[in-house]
């Protein structure tokens, strides 16, 4: 493989199949139509998933852009029955409290469409729970700390790409955001240089599995063109 250096840095060729106009919009037009047919699943079957299929949807995430190209983030895969137990009894803790009492009657009456309640037993019947860390900094040389940049958008932005994977491996997925989650970092004995971002079951849904029937806002109404 061809490499030059630039400033001292190793740059190698980047090449990209080209495609005549007609195949870029089929292209297009059928990712679009494929990720149109994502939701949101809160009723998992309890079929196992093989290890692979999670280590390859960990890495698809990892290939997202990040700031300075420090890559904040980490996963951690549970399939463990026992940890996944007391993820289930500590997030419900957490979202009872939300429920009663630290949800707005606004917040709530905005959730009343999609049916959730402080009760999550997807978080044991769903064979996986990836748990996405945010890094707000690294250990060099020496234990020097050396700051991550533009952590939460470069972690979104994988966690976009994990949502995408999971979906394109024919399994359903659930963005799932208990508040306060400082007990995943705890449970998990992460360091503390990483702090719960999200936590996401991944599985087959249930072959009883229903979702709510929403509308997505139309092209006209997410983008302008200038």
């Amino acid at each position: 493989m061809q490499k030059i250096y630039k400033e001292g840095y190793p740059y190698i060729p980047y090449h990209k199949e080209s495609y005549p106009q007609s195949e870029m919009e089929n292209r297009s037009s059928s990712f679009f139509k494929w990720m149109n047919e994502r939701r949101t699943v809160r009723e998992f079957s309890d079929q196992q998933i093989p290890q692979k299929v999670i280590d390859d949807i960990l890495l698809t995430a990892s290939t997202a852009p990040s700031g300075a190209h420090r890559q904040p983030w980490f996963f951690c895969a549970v399939k463990d029955p026992g940890i996944k137990k007391i993820i289930r009894e500590e997030a419900e803790k957490e979202e009872h409290e939300s429920y009663h009492g630290r949800m707005p009657d606004e917040w709530l009456e905005a959730l009343k469409p999609l049916g959730t309640n402080w009760e999550k037993p997807f978080l044991e019947t769903a064979p996986w729970l990836i748990v996405v860390f945010k890094r707000s900094y690294e250990y060099g040389d020496n234990k020097k700390k050396l700051t991550n940049y533009y952590v939460s958008e470069s972690v979104g932005i994988a966690c976009g790409f994990l949502l995408a994977a999971i979906h394109h491996a024919v399994l359903a997925a659930l963005t799932h955001t208990p508040s306060p989650m400082n007990f995943l970092a705890k449970i998990l004995n992460r360091p503390e240089n990483e702090k719960p971002y999200l936590l996401i079951p991944v599985g087959y849904a249930a072959d009883d599995c229903f979702v709510p029937d929403l509308r997505r806002k139309t092209l006209e109404e997410v983008a302008k063109y200038y």
